[in-house]
């Protein structure tokens, strides 16, 4: 991933910060790799890599509206969007889900895992093949019209036409100037509390406007 100025970076509360340094010392004593009941696994959010995991509510409702949208068998590329990737995986919804992410701890996650550099947007395996997912959901790890204009490279490239984007509220402009997205009225929530407004962004009529 390139580098990029802090103030891109979602930033945490002074709370959240504290707690989660105490959460971080407590777990640096005991760092055994878990797995989940439905065998996909576990990795902590490293939040020095600008990864923030969604809420079990926020991963749950995207999961849902990505599985209605795409229906029995659709594709679903996960850009940078972890937590969503997981709870397809757990609901046992009848989607083909495939991860493309830049750390790689989360190649535990097979063929399903594909490495994945913002910086270089259209440096794919063969396989990922243009117009070939039902729809992207992403995430871009950096609020900044250069990390966004990038990942928006990747998502034009993977998808048939079916667009859902989270990213900051700042980027709104950015967001509908790339990709043709309109802000939804959905507010997706964090397991950690952040300073910068997160919003739903799509581009076809969505139950998340409900």
């Amino acid at each position: 991933m390139s580098d990029s100025d802090d103030s891109d970076t979602p930033r945490l509360s002074a709370a959240a910060l504290a707690a989660l340094q105490e959460f971080y010392t407590e777990e640096s004593q005991h760092r055994a790799p878990q797995t989940s009941e439905f065998g996909v696994g576990s990795v902590e959010e490293d939040w020095g890599m600008s990864q923030f995991w969604y809420s079990e509510e926020t991963a749950q409702r995207l999961a849902q509206e990505v599985a209605r949208e795409v229906g029995q068998g659709g594709r679903v590329a996960c850009v940078s969007t972890p937590s969503v990737y997981q709870k397809l995986k757990q609901g046992g919804a009848s989607v083909s889900p495939v991860l493309l992410e830049f750390d790689r701890r989360f190649s535990l996650y097979g063929d399903e895992f594909v490495f994945y550099d913002y910086s270089n947007p259209l440096c794919l395996p063969p396989e990922l093949t243009a117009h070939s997912f039902d729809m992207v959901v992403a995430d871009p790890p950096y609020l900044s019209e250069e990390c966004l204009s990038k990942v928006a490279l990747t998502i034009k490239f993977l998808t048939k036409g079916k667009v859902l984007l989270c990213t900051g509220a700042i980027m709104e402009q950015h967001a509908e100037k790339l990709l043709g997205v309109k802000m939804c009225s959905f507010l997706p929530k964090h397991n950690r509390n952040l300073a910068n407004e997160f919003r739903c962004y799509v581009n076809y009529p969505t139950a998340l406007d409900c």
